[in-house]
């Protein structure tokens, strides 16, 4: 008995130690988060530090006396000639993309999800072009819309008109590209979100005598708000930072219409101006926008319990 007492006494304080494995826990895991941690100091926080620091400086691209200036360049930025038109256009532009790129993408994952037998081959080839890069297919579109090595070149010396040539011409052959270049990926996505929905809720339309039309829009929409406020997020994002496709195609013209924002930071930046400092300022400015606009649209899509 005074054995057995001993024993407990002895085993009790070691039951109360926590195990290795358990102070390795906490340890393995900030080691796992490491490699991403750095990642984001690296390339996101330390640019953005400097970027904000920038922003209130006086600070040319290549010579002069750097200074603080805060709130000049933001004045400045505002003030530039471009800068309205600009996003006005950028806002167009994105309108335009966003709803033919959403309204494409369900279009076709509905199509690819009720073939059958041409399925594979139909989600293959409306998915080939996203594997295209965005400054390659733009190249690309820039030869088929060349009016001189094009293959409409001919038709356009008889007809007369260019593709890039006048202001609704370069927005529209943009937009072309841009559809036919992400198309297929927001088809996936919205393939995606398809094949969440239970196959059980449509069985129990077709039951209660459900049109096509009603069960799209009173089961497929309302269950597809997760995947919409995904994709529209993402292709929102991606058009007001538009740069590579009008910088190759149209480099801002004919006569400054198809300026983007993002291109009014670039020819601020490294060409005419050479200031960095109200670069920067833009920068910060368009970082604030996408942050409002963003927080809007996720708001937007949050189902009516979750608000």
């Amino acid at each position: 008995m005074a054995f057995t007492t001993t024993a407990r006494r002895a085993r009790a304080p070691r039951a109360n130690r926590p195990s290795r494995s358990a102070l390795g826990g906490p340890v393995q895991g900030w080691l796992y988060a490491l490699p991403t941690a750095l990642f984001v100091v690296a390339l996101f926080l330390i640019p953005l530090v400097l970027v904000l620091q920038m922003s209130g400086s006086d600070w040319p691209l290549l010579r002069g006396n750097m200074g603080w200036n805060f709130p000049q360049n933001y004045a400045d930025a505002v003030d530039l000639r471009l800068f309205w038109d600009s996003i006005w256009f950028t806002l167009k532009y994105t309108i335009i993309t966003t709803v033919l790129l959403i309204g494409l993408g369900l279009g076709l994952a509905l199509l690819v999800q009720e073939s059958s037998a041409w399925k594979g081959f139909l989600r293959t080839s409306f998915l080939i072009p996203s594997a295209l890069g965005l400054a390659s297919a733009s190249l690309l579109f820039y030869v088929l819309y060349s009016p001189f090595a094009g293959p409409f070149a001919d038709l356009m010396q008889t007809w007369g008109f260019t593709f890039l040539g006048t202001p609704e011409g370069a927005l529209w052959s943009t937009v072309f590209l841009i559809v036919w270049r992400y198309a297929g990926f927001y088809m996936l996505l919205m393939l995606v979100g398809l094949q969440g929905i239970p196959d059980d809720v449509f069985e129990a339309a077709r039951i209660d005598g459900a049109s096509r039309w009603q069960t799209f829009r009173h089961i497929t929409v309302p269950l597809l708000r997760p995947t919409f406020a995904l994709t529209i997020v993402l292709c929102v994002t991606g058009s007001l930072l538009a740069f590579d496709q009008f910088y190759i195609l149209t480099k801002g013209g004919p006569d400054n219409s198809t300026m983007t924002i993002v291109q009014l930071i670039y020819n601020v930046a490294f060409q005419g101006r050479n200031d960095l400092g109200i670069a920067a300022a833009l920068s910060v400015i368009v970082l604030l926008a996408l942050i409002v606009i963003n927080v809007v649209q996720l708001r937007a899509f949050r189902k009516p319990e979750e608000a």
